[in-house]
């Protein structure tokens, strides 16, 4: 996969690992341009209900790409929400995958475990590569955290 954040302008977008992609809400020409770079999977973490531009389910298969959709919720952050997202960022790994939730601020939760459970990446490396992809919540940064904590190997 290329560059994203450059070749398709995603917003608030960044790319922790090569076929990873991590933005905030993408257009329908983002999408296209992240399965024509390589993208076989959209994990979106909004809720059904926020409004979107269009029906992004719909946008997705058409694109021939899967997608999924864990909602996260701040106040109501659990494990389960968690697991699910991580259990598709494992089955993709190596994959392109596009990450995304409104402004890319959720994305830091599964991220966060993600990068230091899966990748071996130590705290403050992964907690940076959040922020880099939009995290700015001390809530989701904590539940991230706390879940690759109690998950990691020892």
């Amino acid at each position: 996969m290329t560059d994203l954040r450059t070749a398709t302008g995603l917003p608030e977008g960044s790319q922790p690992l090569p076929w990873l992609i991590v933005t905030g809400q993408p257009t329908l020409e983002m999408l296209a341009a992240a399965r024509d770079a390589g993208a076989t999977a959209v994990i979106d973490l909004r809720d059904p209900m926020e409004p979107r531009p269009s029906s992004e389910p719909d946008e997705v298969a058409r694109l021939g790409m899967s997608y999924h959709n864990f909602p996260v919720r701040p106040g109501a952050l659990d494990d389960e929400s968690l697991q699910q997202a991580l259990e598709v960022l494992r089955s993709q790994a190596g994959q392109g995958t596009v990450l995304h939730c409104a402004s890319a601020n959720r994305t830091g939760g599964p991220l966060i475990a993600y990068l230091i459970i899966d990748q071996g990446m130590d705290e403050q490396e992964a907690i940076n590569a959040a922020m880099r992809a939009g995290l700015r919540s001390a809530e989701i940064l904590e539940w991230g955290l706390d879940y690759a904590r109690r998950h990691r190997q020892s």
